[in-house]
């Protein structure tokens, strides 16, 4: 036989809104609505015996001295309806068929200004584009109020018309039958969708809904610093309200293409830059692409495969605050010469030569012997 108090999932000593919050979760999982399991509508029925026995001061009194067995030979009915607590129960279920599914008692009056839905767009962009800024000119289609009828419905002369069958409130009200009794479900009318009104002589422009879609073109201006998932809010620009609600906001969010030399990490650029093994050994001072155009970077001699080299102040302007940028990082990559003539050849083997001499480390030794043996 089963435990109320584990069936709850409670302690021994729970009080009464321990037992209330216990039984508001569980009857949420097992509810037969909600839970399709073959034994979710016998757990339910545990549920309501064991939250019913439990909020009885008198019927817990009994089931923990005698248990389940006591409150039988006591004349307490276990199996049929509950008649303790129904008015927690009542607003318990007024979750699941109001709120969760359908309109609640309280809900708000259909015919209340409504705030009209947000819109995104998605918009590609370049690379530089991102980094710099652009204004853009985009097309867009939303919902405006329309201008025939006003945002009525109704044909010009006449006006909308209170639903007969939700007598003007937007609802209508069904009842379920479940282990607990009956239960009322509020749920959107289907003949005026929830207005409380019917247009009996609807516009002819937007065929009785008060609204149209309609084309705009807008210009949007993109800040330096955007990168991929950057969003940008143009308010009001996305559909209209109803009854005098506020239009909702145009949300644009930015996808960067992808720069066929360039890499980007925050406000920071990365790119390789190639140089000789003489560049690499004695220095240099050469000419590098950049978002600023050609820019000279120095080669500091001695320098090794992968050094990071950098030029300050050549990366992304900061979001907010484009007068501060990042660093665009060059990683050196030393080339191998291919095709040598003999006599550079000869250069790179008297070279060879001299570093075997001066004892140079192997890894060098190894790069040397690879190029003469080309």
């Amino acid at each position: 036989m089963s435990d109320f108090y584990e069936i709850l999932g409670i302690s021994r000593n729970a009080t009464k809104d321990e037992i209330k919050a216990a039984f508001r979760k569980k009857a949420r999982q097992y509810h037969p609505d909600v839970n399709k399991a073959l034994d979710a509508e016998e757990k339910f029925k545990e549920l309501g015996k064991a939250y019913e026995t439990l909020m009885d001061d008198n019927k817990r009194a009994t089931y923990d001295r005698y248990g389940e067995d006591g409150l039988r030979d006591a004349g307490f009915n276990t199996s049929g309806p509950f008649d303790a607590g129904f008015g927690d129960l009542n607003d318990i279920f007024e979750s699941f068929f109001g709120g969760a599914f359908g309109f609640s008692e309280r809900a708000t009056n259909p015919n209340s200004p409504q705030n009209g839905a947000d819109l995104r767009l998605n918009l590609q962009i370049d690379f530089e584009e991102a980094v710099f800024g652009v204004k853009k000119e985009v097309k867009i289609s939303h919902l405006e109020t329309c201008d025939e009828c006003g945002g009525s419905g109704a044909k010009k002369g006449s006006a909308p018309e209170t639903c007969p069958t939700c007598g003007g409130t937007g609802r209508v009200q069904q009842v379920t039958q479940t282990p607990l009794g009956s239960f009322r479900q509020i749920t959107t009318c289907p003949k005026c969708h929830g207005s409380g009104k019917i247009n009996v002589n609807p516009c002819p422009k937007c065929k009785g809904d008060g609204r149209l879609e309609v084309e705009r073109t807008l210009h949007i201006n993109i800040p330096a610093g955007v990168d991929n998932g950057s969003r940008i809010g143009l308010a009001r620009e996305g559909n209209c309200g109803k009854n005098g609600g506020r239009p909702g906001d145009l949300i644009v969010v930015i996808y960067v293409k992808e720069h066929k030399e360039l890499k980007r990490d925050g406000v920071d650029i990365y790119s390789a830059v190639e140089i000789t093994f003489p560049q690499a050994a004695l220095g240099d001072i050469i000419e590098v692409n950049t978002l600023d155009g050609k820019q000279q970077l120095t080669i500091p001699a001695g320098v090794v495969q992968d050094k990071v080299l950098q030029i300050k102040g050549a990366g992304v302007p900061y979001l907010g605050n484009s007068s501060k940028r990042g660093n665009h990082n060059f990683v050196v990559k030393i080339k191998t010469p291919q095709n040598l003539s003999a006599e550079e050849k000869q250069l790179y083997k008297k070279l060879y030569e001299i570093n075997c001499n001066k004892k140079t480390s192997s890894k060098f030794i190894d790069k040397m012997k690879n190029v003469l043996h080309n």
